[in-house]
Parts: structure tokens; sequence; C-alpha cells
């Protein structure tokens, strides 16, 4: 009786976690979280590799494949990240269907496509620069700063270029929010920018308000993707660029080290 009365006790996210904690147990490895997971749910704190070992005897971390997870390929393409690893991107698919519907170069279309793929496989605090990084080397410049840039251009509205500040922004952070300074400084920055109208165009073509019924899909962007992305030959993620690092934690987010 006793027993029942705690298990009710206990909220969704603490049963949540017992049954998390239950299933990793039952995998051949130890599956570790990284700090960055216990922030997100306000706990400054790791459990050392020892008292992990202690509670699992008889099995060793995970330095590999996660086995919950859909298996990568050898050699992962942009496109296996989108189908394995982004956790949404019915967005992003919409917001670049918007930008070839209206006719704008591909240079503008890839921009939408990536635009928030730092929010959809990472992070959201800073994803306009996450995402920046992520592709910078294997876009055009002008797509990499656009990229960048959007989040900060996205608080401010231009009339003249056809963008309103959203009527979602409202909704989410209220009518008295005021972005950062360093948002502030960003925005001044690029709008004397020559690639401005690029990045300005991410935010035409953002979907502020999704369509759960628009029909989409990432095979109506690989010829866009083959001609504006350079896919590396060893595999996104385990080539020898500056962000490859950021591509492995995607495809191996639960390894140890």
């Amino acid at each position: 009786m006793e027993h029942h009365a705690a298990a009710r006790a206990r909220t969704m996210s603490e049963q949540a976690d017992a049954l998390e904690e239950h299933m990793m147990h039952e995998l051949e490895h130890i599956v570790t979280k990284s700090v960055l997971f216990n922030l997100g749910d306000g706990k400054v704190e790791m459990e050392s590799g020892p008292s992990l070992l202690a509670k699992n005897p008889g099995k060793y971390m995970l330095m590999g494949d996660d086995p919950r997870l859909p298996k990568m390929p050898e050699k992962p393409t942009l496109l296996d990240y989108f189908r394995c690893r982004f956790a949404s991107t019915s967005h992003l698919l919409q917001s670049a269907t918007h930008a070839l519907k209206a006719g704008h170069d591909e240079k503008v279309v890839l921009a939408c496509l990536l635009h928030d793929i730092a929010v959809v496989s990472f992070i959201r605090c800073d994803h306009g620069y996450w995402g920046a990084q992520m592709i910078a080397p294997y876009v055009d410049d002008e797509v990499n700063w656009a990229v960048k840039v959007h989040q900060a251009l996205r608080f401010f509205p231009d009339e003249a270029a056809g963008y309103k500040y959203p009527d979602m922004y409202l909704k989410l952070f209220g009518p008295d929010y005021k972005p950062e300074p360093y948002i502030v400084d960003e925005y001044k920055r690029a709008r004397n920018h020559k690639w401005y109208g690029t990045a300005r165009l991410i935010c035409v073509n953002d979907i502020y308000s999704f369509d759960p019924n628009a029909k989409v899909n990432i095979d109506d962007f690989v010829d866009i993707i083959g001609r504006n992305f350079k896919q590396p030959k060893e595999g996104l993620g385990l080539d020898n660029s500056p962000s490859a690092h950021m591509w492995r934690t995607m495809m191996w987010p639960t390894r140890f080290l």
C-alpha cells in the first residue's frame, strides 16, 4: 500500500526519469547524459564514471551508436541527419517551400532550409550562431552569414522588405520582451551588410504559425542540396572540418567521451 502511495506521489517528470533509468539499465552498455542535458532539467550535476560503473556491474560505457536511435550510415549525408537526427523538419521544409514558390534563388532556399537546424538537432539558445557554425565549411559564405544573423533580424520588423514582427512572438514572449544588447548590436551590424537582403528573406519566408497539415518532403530539395551543400566524401561529421565534431555529437549524443 505504501509503495502505491509513493508511486502516486511522484511527479510525471520523476516517473519519466525512473522509466528512462530502467530502460538504460536494460541496455548492454551504460548510457550517460551530458551536463547540458541536466542543465536543461535545472540540475547542475554530472554523475562520475566510477559511480555509474558501481551501479552497473559488468558493463562498459557506451562509446558508439546508441541502439535507441535510428542507425546512421557509414558515410552520413545531410539528408541522413534530416531523416535520422533532426527531431522535427516540417518547419524547415515549409519555410524552404515558401522561398521556392516565391522564386528566390537557390542560396535563399538553402538558407531557409537550414536556418533552424540547430533548434531541431542541438539547442535553441543562440541557434543562429550554432547553426551557422555547423554549416560553415559546407555552404557559401552568404548562406552561412544569413543563417547566423536571422536570429537577430527576426526581432526587428522591416515592412519595406515585407516583414512585420510576428504575432506568434507576442504570444510566446509577451508584449514587453526586449532582445538582449548583443542581439540589438548584431541587428545594427547586419542592416548595413551586403547580404542583409538574403538574411531578411529567411525571416520573410519563415513560418511563424506552422501548418500541421502541410505536405512537405526533404526529397523535394535533394537537387538544391546537391548543388549547394559540399558533402564531404568521408561522411558529414567524419571529415576534418572545423565543425565536424558538432555533427559527430549529433551522431553519437550519448557517447561517454
